[in-house]
């Protein structure tokens, strides 16, 4: 019986033994080898071509002949896909040869224009998108910051000053007017001219820059400083489903560099060494850039809902930001609030969109004025001896004029704005015909701002203490309207004639400047601040009150465009733009805006079909000419009066005197550019490399200045008129390249280069005559008459520099300037310590020759990398904080100066710190703007659809030989290049965690 089964065992073991192999031979020749080839519509092998097997991560890359080897399974089925082609799926087989299509997804995405959308392939001016994946990430409380680095000839200066706003500049600046006159023009969902803040960060889905004159020009007197177009989020036919949307982040900030101030022990020891007289030493030791600065902790929360039917779709988003500034007692927090709903009637042929946006926000900040007010400028000059507070508790106090403790400046001197925004916006779409739509939109737009401020009992300030606590309150109310309504027909006739016109017309109208304010002061105590005016025991007459002046600027356009496409081979494009404005001067209130452009589809010829290099390759050639009425009053052109501060009497009341504050001048109308743009967009390697390359040629004429004028003929010594003339030349070159594309890893790269020649060609005429404008004064310690480091002049770009040539010290340790002939303006061979006014000259320029954007996206299965590099090459900085913060007069005023004075300046140097090449420096540099690394989770549960977690680092690192805060400054304006101290908040490193979850 034993033995029986022992045979039993014996035989279910061969069993399972045979029925192993049987298994495993069964597996080994279930799979079979497959071999193929991948090419183009050309023939030309393509290399690195992902082959994938359906359903399964078993895959490979084709080699540098296009051929591929696989195991797979029987009658599997095989997903071959390249970038810049259209994936396929086809049956495994040996040998296979697949030939893959160009993707022509990029050619055909739609771009947003003036008043309409248009094929990338058929457009013939120059329009760069910017996807909302591919804007900057960081802490930003305006998203313009967003654009910075990203597109060519954008040059974007950001701040990190949580209440300060980038300065921004396309193509170089074209006028003498500062402020909104250097802005470009924006457009939200087709609403032109409405304030960017109403749109938060995450809820922007692209963004168009309008480079060149052919595609600003239907935007008429406002387009010169070209047109950014921002398009919001949407809602979506989610098939009655709604989709919900949390992103969100949380930020530490810190000062990225501050300057090397002298310490308490630095200052004593250069005392004794030298011997010096020194009656400021408080016997104390405080870092007062320490006591000032912190890390800055700021959040955001954006949570959005869309989705919808066929029928009727819908939106709604909240983005709460708060963020707090490295410098004590600024920070801002911001409420936005967006809504769409959009519905079609009358067999889906009028579409109808109603919304409302708002915004609630609160920005505090801290001094910043000329002559020490300024807590950024108080935290380098305080004395390092001094103590924070005294023994009674109270701040410690400095010697002499504007020496301020900063942070009695802080603590003591405080103020808010608060801002408040309503914004309705109506939208209805007719599709009266096939091809043809009529559209009407209408924006209301409402603001309100309310600025406070309070001086204690205990403020620095001079002249303040006896005001026993000083408060100042002022409201002001803006409102506008803006209809709109245009048509758009489109049709295509035999198949290669695409035929688009656009006709509308615009009215606008605003009310500025409404509001009023007071000032009293004489408070009991400090509690209530700005909070209740009535506490305070004094009011100084009629001139503790403020007032505007209400005033509504009205305009009408009218405007159209043609395009024409032949086949996609040959377009061209022609605008048109009638502007009324009730601001310029009666005769000058309308004005015509034309273009004209076209663009040849070079790869659609005959003769390009056979070449294997060019995929894509269109000229575009076109001439446009654009104005600048921004920044305009509706007073601008009148003559205005005002309080001249003395009364009268008449009938026994007392009565304001009137003076002239602003002379009339009906000629007065907007300056006007035109500009030629030349460009070349390619795309090689099936579009796996495209980019464009452009030449642009802009002229602006009438630039507007305040000339002076005869006192004894006008009752004003100014004018406003329109005189000068401006040009930039420059070419630009962008790069996109998918540089690695294997089955789980990819490599991409943008590389923009810009390189922009300015030049002031005309500044007087035959009535009005000036030399040259003086500008960039930094307001130097013991500088008080011609401190400044800048001139406008004829011939030369803005931003020139026009200083003393720093020639060393003399054997007394003095500092000695060259002298130059006064004819000539030559070097004389001579030095001099007095340099007269004949020894200026030109020592540089602000103006960039070359500026750079590098993007690096790496992707690894779920893993994504980022690496964005800025820089700035050829450019000069005049540093002001180096030239103040090292004058003699500054330490033998008892505050503190640079290191270097301490350890590099003669002793016996006592010269004032005149304005010269000493402190122009080399503003070049590269920096790592932002690393971010994320990974994102794919449908994990059943109620979150995706989930990313992501980390980044802002401004990683710099490489500079500039000596200031940042080479990273104010590049725009009149005056660019000069590095202030009292307003130039610390640039900060931030490390930014975040996660974006998709319900």
């Amino acid at each position: 019986m034993r033995r029986v089964q022992n045979q039993i065992r014996r035989n279910c073991k061969r069993v399972i033994v045979s029925a192993l192999l049987l298994f495993l031979s069964t597996i080994a020749f279930a799979q079979s080898k497959i071999t193929g080839t991948v090419k183009d519509a050309s023939g030309e092998p393509l290399i690195g071509v992902s082959v994938v097997e359906v359903g399964t991560t078993n895959g490979t890359v084709t080699d540098i002949d296009g051929n591929y080897v696989l195991n797979v399974k029987p009658g599997a089925k095989l997903r071959v896909s390249y970038v810049g082609f259209n994936p396929q799926e086809i049956k495994a087989g040996n040998n296979s040869q697949i030939i893959l299509k160009e993707d022509n997804k990029t050619l055909n995405e739609v771009v947003v224009v003036g008043y309409g959308t248009m094929r990338r392939k058929d457009v013939t001016s120059s329009i760069t998108t910017v996807k909302s994946e591919d804007l900057n990430v960081g802490v930003f409380s305006d998203a313009a910051s967003m654009l910075q680095g990203k597109v060519a000839g954008l040059v974007v200066t950001s701040s990190a000053d949580p209440n300060g706003s980038p300065s921004i500049t396309l193509r170089g600046a074209s006028s003498l007017r500062t402020g909104d006159a250097m802005q470009p023009y924006y457009v939200i969902d087709g609403i032109p001219g409405v304030d960017i803040s109403m749109v938060a960060p995450d809820d922007i889905e692209s963004i168009d820059v309008l480079r060149d004159a052919t595609a600003t020009a239907i935007y008429g007197s406002k387009a010169a400083n070209g047109v950014i177009i921002i398009t919001t989020k949407s809602g979506k036919n989610g098939k009655d489903r709604t989709n919900v949307t949390y992103s969100g982040y949380v930020a530490f900030d810190n000062a990225l560099k501050t300057l090397d101030m002298a310490t308490a022990d630095d200052i004593r020891n250069y005392v004794t060494a030298n011997k010096l007289d020194y009656a400021y030493d408080g016997k104390s030791s405080t870092d007062w850039q320490k006591q000032v600065l912190r890390t800055g902790v700021s959040h955001n929360h954006n949570l959005s809902i869309n989705g919808g039917s066929n029928k009727t779709t819908y939106m709604a988003s909240v983005n709460f930001a708060n963020r707090e500034g490295v410098v004590e007692g600024s920070s801002m927090n911001r409420l936005n609030l967006r809504s769409l709903i959009t519905t079609k009637v009358l067999k889906d042929r009028l579409e109808l969109s109603a919304g409302v946006n708002s915004l609630y926000a609160k920005h505090k900040g801290v001094a910043n004025g000329w002559d020490g007010e300024s807590v950024l400028d108080a935290m380098n000059y305080y004395n390092p001896t001094l103590p924070v507070t005294n023994t009674d508790g109270t701040w410690s106090e400095g010697s002499g004029s504007q020496n301020y403790n900063p942070l009695s400046l802080i603590n003591e001197d405080t103020s808010e704005t608060m801002y408040k925004r309503m914004q309705f916006i109506g939208k209805a779409s007719l599709k009266i015909m096939d091809g043809f739509v009529w559209n009407m939109n209408y924006s209301y737009d409402n603001m309100q701002s309310t600025y406070s401020s309070y001086d204690s009992h205990n403020s620095q300030l001079p002249g303040l203490k006896d005001y026993n606590g000083r408060a100042t309150r002022n409201t002001y109310f803006n409102n506008s309207q803006t209809f709109e309504t245009f048509g758009n027909y489109d049709k295509t006739f035999n198949k290669v004639h695409k035929l688009s016109l656009m006709a509308g017309y615009s009215w606008e109208e605003k009310n500025n400047n409404d509001g009023f304010g007071l000032t009293v002061h004489n408070f009991f105590d400090d509690n209530l601040k700005w909070n209740n005016l009535t506490y305070a025991g004094t009011i100084d007459g009629m001139p503790a009150v403020q007032s505007g002046t209400k005033e509504t600027i009205r305009n009408i356009s009218f405007y159209g465009r043609l395009s024409y496409s032949y086949n996609s081979k040959y377009m061209l494009q022609a605008t048109v733009r009638r502007d009324g404005s009730s601001v310029f001067g009666s005769g000058h209130q309308w004005g015509t805006f034309p273009s004209v452009s076209a663009a040849w589809n070079i790869t659609e010829e005959s003769f390009m079909k056979n070449q294997k290099v060019f995929s894509n390759l269109k000229l575009r050639v076109g001439y446009g000419v654009s104005g600048n009425a921004l920044g305009f009053g509706a007073y601008s052109a009148v003559s205005t009066y005002g309080s001249s501060g003395s009364y009268f009497t008449y009938n026994g009341n007392s009565y304001v005197t009137l003076g002239a504050t602003k002379l009339a001048n009906p000629d007065l109308k907007w300056e006007t550019t035109g500009m030629l743009n030349i460009g070349l967009d390619y795309a090689l390697a099936g579009g796996r490399i495209n980019g464009s390359i452009e030449f642009y040629n802009k002229k602006t004429k009438d630039l507007i200045w305040n000339y002076p004028v005869s006192s004894f003929i006008y009752p004003f010594g100014t004018i406003q008129a329109n005189v000068g003339e401006i040009t930039n030349k420059g070419v630009e070159f962008s790069l996109n390249a998918t540089a690695i594309k294997t089955k789980n890893f990819t490599w991409n790269t943008t590389l923009n280069l810009s390189h922009n020649v300015n030049k002031v060609n005309k500044l007087s005429n035959d009535y009005y005559q000036t030399s040259t404008f003086a500008q960039g004064d930094p307001r130097v310690a013991g500088v008080s008459a011609n401190g400044y480091t800048q001139r406008i002049m004829e011939g030369e770009p803005l931003g020139t520099f026009y200083t003393y040539e720093f020639a060393g010290y003399d054997a007394n340790g003095k500092s000695t300037y060259y002298v130059h002939d006064e004819a000539t303006g030559k070097r004389t061979g001579e030095v001099t310590n007095s340099p007269a006014y004949k020894d200026r000259t030109i020592t540089g320029c602000a103006q960039p020759k070359l500026n750079l954007g590098l993007n690096n996206t790496f992707n690894y299965k779920n893993w994504n990398a980022d690496m964005f590099f800025t820089g700035v090459f050829g450019n000069k900085i005049y540093n002001g904080s180096r030239a103040h913060y090292t004058a003699p007069d500054f330490f033998s005023g008892g505050k503190n100066v640079l290191k270097e004075y301490v350890t590099s300046r003669p002793v016996t140097d006592n010269l004032s710190n005149i304005p010269s090449d000493r402190y122009l420096e080399n503003g070049s540099y590269l920096r790592l703007q932002s690393l971010s690394l994320g990974y994102t989770f794919h449908k994990f549960n059943d109620w979150i659809q995706s989930a990313q977690v992501y980390v980044t680092c802002n401004n990683v690192f710099t490489i500079t030989s500039y000596k200031g805060l940042d080479p990273e400054v104010n590049l725009g304006g009149i005056d660019p290049g000069v590095d202030y101290r009292w307003n130039n908040y610390p640039h900060t490193r931030t490390f930014l965690i975040g996660m974006k979850v998709n319900f």
